[in-house]
């Protein structure tokens, strides 16, 4: 179990450093005009928030120092 518990804890907290540096995106797909059966779309970039980022920071940093300091 703390095993687990670290692995996933530095996965997070590094995908939290990630995200937070700016390197994280998605996309959204938006229709801009529909005619009958035709449809106009725009596929946009947008950044993971920075918030996001952050609470993986803690998260992840929580998770792994419970998994060093658990006993057992």
């Amino acid at each position: 179990m703390r095993a687990v518990l670290i692995i996933l804890g530095i996965i997070l907290l590094a995908g939290g450093i990630w995200a937070t540096l700016g390197h994280g995106s998605y996309q959204t797909t938006d229709t801009l005009v529909q005619i009958g059966s035709a449809k106009v779309t725009a596929t946009h970039d947008k950044a993971i928030p920075q918030w996001a980022g952050i609470a993986g920071i803690v998260v992840g940093a929580v998770l792994a120092l419970g998994g060093f300091l658990k006993k057992g």
